[in-house]
This record gives C-alpha cells, sequence and structure tokens, in this order.
C-alpha cells in the first residue's frame, strides 16, 4: 500500500442576480451579477490511480468533466474522483459549473497543473453563456461580468451561447458588508430549466426593450454598487429586486411570470412580506433568495420560512462568503480510504 496525497476542492453554490442585456446589439450579449451562496457547497476530492474512476453524487457528470479535463491536457493517466457532496441539479444554484470546475481544479492540481479559472473552464466546456459561477468560484463577493463579444455567438438570431472558448470578463468585484445576511429557500417540489430545453427558451425569448436594458445597466452601476461600497442594504434591495423584476419580465414569455409560478413566486412573496430588503429568483429557479441586515435578522426570516414551508423547502442562512472555492490537501492511501 502506498501513501499520497488526496486533493480536495470545496465550492459554493452560486447565485445569479440579473442579466445585464440580451439584445446583443452594442458589442457585448448577456452579463450578469450574482454573488456565492453562503451554502450549500460542493465537495470533491482527487488522488492518483492508474485509470479514472468516479464515485459519490452525481457520478456520471462528474465522470464527463474528468474526462474532459484529461483529454485536454493530454494526460494519458487516471485519478479516483470521489464527489462527496454535490449541489441540488436544476435548482438555480450553478451545480454543474461548480462541479465541473471542482473537478478541475482537484485533478489539475493532483497533475501539477496552474490554470485560471478561465482555463478551467474552457477545459470542461462551461462558462459559454453566463460567467457568474466561474467568477463565483474564483472569489468572493458580489460580481459583475462582461457577457460576450456580440461577434462570438455562432449566429445572428442564436442564443444557445458564444463560441467555445470565449468567457465574460470579470469587471468588478466587492466585498459584501459583514453583517448582510442571505437566506436561501430551495423549493423541493420543482426545478428550473437546464440544458436543451434552456437553450430552446434562449431560442424563444424576444429581445427586450432598449429602455429597459438601459435602466438595468444604470442600476447595477449607479445604485446597486455603489450600495454595496455605502453598505445601503436599504438602496442595495431596493435595487436588486427591481433589477430581478425588470428581468424577470424578459424571460417572463418561457418561464410564466415575473418569477416560476408556484413555490418560487410565492417565497419572493412571503420573504418580501417578513422584511427582506432585496429578494430575488437564482437563474430559472426554484431557489429563492433574501438579504437582510445582521445576524438575528437572517436567522428569524430563516425561522420564518422553516415555519411556513417545512419539508418543502431547504433553507440556508449565513453570510456572502468572502472566498471562492477552497482548495487543500490531505494525505491517503492510492487504493483506499
Amino acid at each position: 500500500m502506498t501513501s499520497g496525497d488526496e486533493v480536495f476542492v470545496e465550492a459554493p453554490a452560486r447565485l445569479h442576480f440579473g442579466v445585464l442585456d440580451l439584445r446583443g446589439d452594442r458589442a457585448r450579449w448577456f452579463g450578469g451579477i450574482g454573488a456565492a451562496a453562503p451554502a450549500p457547497t460542493t465537495l470533491v476530492s482527487a488522488c492518483a490511480a492508474d485509470a479514472l474512476e468516479v464515485q459519490g453524487d452525481d457520478a456520471g457528470r462528474a465522470g464527463e468533466f474528468a474526462r474532459r479535463f484529461l483529454s485536454h491536457h493530454a494526460i494519458s493517466g487516471g485519478a479516483r474522483v470521489h464527489v462527496h457532496r454535490a449541489l441540488p441539479r436544476h435548482a438555480g444554484l450553478g451545480s454543474g459549473t461548480q462541479l465541473a470546475l471542482a473537478v478541475a481544479r482537484a485533478l489539475a492540481e493532483l497533475h501539477g497543473i496552474e490554470p485560471d479559472v478561465r482555463q478551467l473552464a474552457h477545459a470542461v466546456g462551461r462558462g459559454r453563456r453566463s460567467a457568474i459561477g466561474m467568477w463565483t468560484f474564483a472569489g468572493g463577493g458580489l460580481v459583475v461580468e462582461g457577457g460576450h463579444r456580440a461577434e462570438d455567438r455562432e449566429g445572428p438570431a442564436d442564443r444557445k451561447g458564444p463560441r467555445r472558448g470565449s468567457v465574460g470578463p470579470l469587471l468588478t468585484r466587492l466585498a459584501f458588508p459583514p453583517s448582510w445576511r442571505c437566506v436561501l429557500a430551495v423549493p423541493q417540489t420543482a426545478s428550473g430549466l437546464s440544458g436543451t430545453e434552456e437553450a430552446s427558451a434562449f431560442d424563444q425569448l424576444p429581445a427586450p426593450p432598449d429602455r429597459e436594458v438601459e435602466r438595468v445597466a444604470h442600476l447595477v452601476l449607479m445604485v446597486l454598487l455603489p450600495a454595496v461600497a455605502d453598505a445601503d442594504i436599504e438602496a442595495f434591495g431596493a435595487a436588486l429586486t427591481e433589477i430581478q423584476e425588470a428581468t424577470g419580465r424578459w424571460f417572463a414569455p418561457v418561464q410564466g411570470g415575473v418569477f416560476a409560478p408556484g413555490p418560487s413566486a410565492t417565497l419572493v412573496r412571503w420573504m418580501r412580506k417578513w422584511g427582506a430588503s432585496g429578494v430575488g429568483q437564482s437563474s430559472w429557479g426554484p431557489a429563492v433568495y433574501g438579504v437582510v441586515e445582521g445576524e438575528a435578522a437572517g436567522a428569524r426570516l430563516a425561522d420564518e420560512l422553516r415555519a411556513e414551508f417545512g419539508p418543502l423547502c431547504t433553507i440556508y442562512e449565513g453570510r456572502f462568503p468572502a472566498e471562492g472555492a477552497r482548495t487543500w490537501r490531505a494525505a491517503t492511501h492510492a487504493n483506499g480510504r
């Protein structure tokens, strides 16, 4: 029995706060704002092995990401990959991107490769539409990404995504005030769009009105970002809620409403009623989040949601993470744990 290192990577769920531009007629397309969630997280480990072995939660997808990474870097050896914990699939938390990047980071560390997060994403085929998950994997705080160049889209009327290798650049990252709390509710009875259904939905979306696109950009630049810098949670919450309502109208033709009908729309209403300064739905949902001031307010809102929705919803509460994914090594045995 030979001993060696096992590489562990823990990545936070990502929250998608909104899209900047679905028109793409002013040089850039898509873009967005978002943050890492306080919980849940993906946890992956990898150690050396003669062939690729993958086990644990969501092992099928993890295996595909591992094969892509090994092929991309022309690595002939294998690895033993274990997904100790995966994010809920199709919940609006970026489960695929966080799993892909965690697997890629673990394998990169194991094989002595030092790519940046863009290179990791390229190796496993992520970040082709939204780069929020990529940038929350790289670091904490509120992130704004600049979308893709319009000429990188696959066709003039194609919303499936930009050409492979193009990812939205990070425009800014601001640390959240430490007193702010995020309360995240993930319904158990619904799932958001993904894969081919998501691509088809983007194909059906009409271009949003130009003035609404300009309004969202103005809110981000002149209200949302300054509010984080000034620790003004009321201004932040009002701007975030307005951005969510505006972009929700853009997606309403395929989503069925400003927020996904059912648990998501109900949770938004309850979070507003119970005092969240800002509320929204992450991506296609069904995950819904609220932002409040102070530990006591966060715990109170989380308790009220648990009491109202019981086992139908999983509730998480905590600070917005100040860092992205964590990576560490531990001694292990190559042929067993």
